[in-house]
């Protein structure tokens, strides 16, 4: 009898050592490429955790959140005020890393990687800047043999935070854009073609000759599309690289609540389409065995986690930035 109850006993003991705690997750497309790296990396060391991300974009992963239908969601675009006080629960804004989001375009007789103004960004997405060899686009790229072809712009179909960044920093240099178009997750646009999540975008680029859009720079880069520099705020051309991007957080103030936008920075060197990229946990999830769980995993990302940033293409958190984020991260235990 007592051989019995001991194998029963072992038995038990050997679920619950294999046993799992599954957090579910969903949100932001920008962030997937190095989410998934964070995913396969903490698993590895930590089988008893599994992590499932469903990357639908922004706006779905806010909804889900603040419904509580998933353990946390990432987002590009951090929650309004407005979206703060109707959550059902209280949502703490985690920052996990720093993307840039650059112009890419498909132009197979133009070898050289092209400048654009803001000027010529906000013309070109207002519809106004209909050819590749207007005289903007040519006095800004000059020697480059431009087409007389006709530019398609292709956008996101849904609500993105990659789309938030994009017009968030079109409404900050351009004033016809800020009153004809705004910023948001979502806005309507004036011209274009529709792809899902910055993977649809980038095949809609790929796919059709003449066209430009909006990507996150890790998916220009992986498939190899072509993108463009920007001129900042301080008059220069800069490419989106690792450290363009870092540059653009290098002047930025951070509020207690770490929602913050850092697009259009004035720091010399800086790129200047950049955002943070937050990870939304409800505080209903507070002293739950999934509360812990993810908070470890989310300490492991802004620390450990970091060091898989440049070769995915994103910046790594400022240390000032990792020291506000543990401190949210502890609320969430």
């Amino acid at each position: 009898m007592r051989s019995g109850l001991a194998l029963v006993f072992l038995l038990i003991s050997g679920v619950l050592s294999t046993a799992q705690t599954a957090l579910s997750g969903s949100g932001s497309t920008f962030v997937t490429p190095i989410m998934t790296k964070w995913v396969t990396e903490y698993e590895k060391a930590h089988p008893e955790v599994q992590i499932s991300y469903m990357p639908n974009g922004s706006t779905a992963g806010m909804a889900q959140v603040t419904r509580g239908l998933v353990d946390f969601g990432a987002t590009d675009a951090p929650l309004t005020n407005e979206q703060l006080s109707n959550a059902k629960t209280k949502v703490i804004h985690v920052p996990v890393i720093i993307g840039a989001v650059v112009p890419a375009y498909n132009l197979k007789s133009v070898q050289a990687a092209l400048k654009f103004t803001p000027q010529i960004l906000a013309g070109i997405f207002l519809g106004k800047i209909a050819k590749w060899n207007d005289a903007a686009l040519a006095t800004a790229n000059p020697g480059v043999p431009l087409p007389d072809e006709l530019i398609t712009i292709a956008h996101r179909s849904e609500g993105s935070g990659t789309t938030y960044v994009w017009t968030e920093y079109l409404s900050k240099v351009s004033p016809e854009w800020k009153q004809r178009i705004g910023q948001g997750t979502s806005v309507k646009w004036p011209t274009g073609i529709e792809g899902k999540g910055n993977e649809g975008v980038a095949a809609a680029i790929r796919q059709k000759e003449g066209s430009i859009g909006y990507l996150e720079l890790a998916y220009a880069v992986r498939d190899k599309i072509a993108y463009g520099s920007v001129q900042n705020a301080s008059g220069e051309f800069v490419q989106a690289t690792v450290n363009s991007t870092s540059a653009a957080a290098s002047s930025a103030q951070i509020p207690d609540d770490l929602r913050v936008s850092i697009s259009n920075s004035p720091a010399a060197g800086s790129y200047p389409i950049a955002s943070f990229s937050w990870i939304l946990v409800p505080a209903s999830l507070h002293g739950t065995t999934n509360s812990k769980a993810l908070a470890d995993f989310l300490t492991w990302v802004v620390g450990d986690g970091q060091r898989f940033a440049a070769d995915l293409f994103y910046a790594p958190l400022p240390n000032d930035v990792v020291r506000q984020a543990r401190k949210a991260i502890n609320q969430t235990r």
